[in-house]
């Protein structure tokens, strides 16, 4: 699993739906600059600066996953980028791939709603509030998963409303905290 790695895991914050188009393709925010999430980490501009400079450098790219399964890749991110606002992907499922098919499926009836990045902490630095400012991350996959971590961490299908299930992601968002919780002690 992942952990071995050392990578950590981080849900999105979306302001906008990220939805299916096309059949295939996905687009939206991964990651807001500035928004705390549960574990008391804020990300900070340019923390993936350096890390898709040097993935650009040496050929590689961003990994799209299913559920932080690196035995489970379900599509291609075609564009991973900064700007004012986060970190911005988008991309396409490959429905080539078993898992690409039902991963397009189950997003397009709702079950999936969530994006999750995987990565490693290069460098953070704590502020007044007591928060992990991450100012540089190691960015290895973003992953299409069950449960965010943030009630606003959604992926919907072209289509449909924002919104609903909102308790029950809040609960899994409550878990998955003392998870991590747990994962760092």
């Amino acid at each position: 699993m992942t952990e071995d790695l050392g990578l950590e895991h981080k849900f999105a914050r979306f302001g906008d739906v990220v939805g299916v188009e096309d059949g295939t393709r996905i687009a939206g925010y991964a990651s807001l600059f500035g928004a705390p999430d549960q574990g008391n980490d804020v990300v900070a501009p340019g923390a993936y600066a350096a890390s898709l400079e040097a993935l650009k450098a040496r050929g590689g790219s961003v990994k799209m996953l299913w559920q932080h399964d690196p035995a489970q890749p379900i599509g291609i991110w075609d564009e991973v980028r900064e700007d004012a606002r986060g970190l911005y992907v988008s991309g396409r499922l490959l429905v080539s791939v078993a898992k690409g098919r039902e991963a397009k499926t189950l997003v397009e009836a709702g079950a999936i709603d969530g994006l999750s990045i995987g990565y490693r902490t290069k460098r953070a630095v704590k502020n007044e509030k007591g928060q992990r400012v991450l100012t540089e991350l190691e960015l290895w996959e973003v992953s299409l998963v069950t449960f965010p971590m943030l009630p606003s961490a959604r992926v919907a299908a072209k289509g449909d409303e924002p919104g609903t299930g909102d308790a029950l992601r809040e609960l899994a968002a409550a878990f998955e905290g003392a998870r991590l919780e747990l994962a760092r002690r």
